[in-house]
């Protein structure tokens, strides 16, 4: 689907952010994070408004969660807790779909892109449309889902955060 030259795709992402990692980092991304938002919208021709939830966070704290709601007992880089996996679930007519919340390991940013040899915008700028994409309902578990999930996060990030 080609998308406005003009990057205003008329569908509203509302971001709740939040940074308890107290490390400034959401401040740094919050440009990259509305524009992959909008970008995701024109390219799923999404046409209700949405809301969700950035959380930024250290390793200790992502290490709890994954813990604790996924019973895998170590740190990961970023976790998606989705509201609506059910799409006849409960609304509120004229109000936002609220998808749900995304945990983003701060200090995965860092080591990924160095591990991987890219820059922490291209990290950062991932791992957030990765989670978004799974609020949306995409998921990685058999080849042919992570072919279509990650060819639309190749897509969504291509101009914006691809170096």
């Amino acid at each position: 689907m080609p998308l406005p030259a003009d990057g205003d795709y008329n569908v509203s992402m509302e971001m709740i952010y939040t940074d308890q990692s107290e490390t400034g980092f959401l401040d740094q991304y919050l440009p990259l994070y509305e524009a992959i938002a909008e970008k995701t919208a024109a390219t799923l021709a999404l046409a209700e408004e949405y809301q969700l939830g950035v959380v930024a966070i250290t390793p200790d704290q992502i290490h709890l969660i994954n813990r604790d709601y996924r019973n895998v007992d170590r740190p990961t880089d970023v976790i998606s807790f989705a509201l609506q996996d059910d799409p006849d679930g409960f609304r509120i007519p004229g109000e936002p779909v609220e998808l749900g919340d995304i945990f983003i390991n701060v200090e995965a940013v860092k080591n990924q892109a160095r591990d991987y040899g890219h820059s922490e915008k291209r990290e950062a700028g991932f791992l957030f449309c990765h989670g978004l994409l799974h609020l949306l309902g995409y998921d990685h578990m058999k080849p042919e889902d992570e072919s279509v999930m990650f060819g639309l996060q190749k897509e969504i990030l291509h101009g914006l955060a691809d170096q």
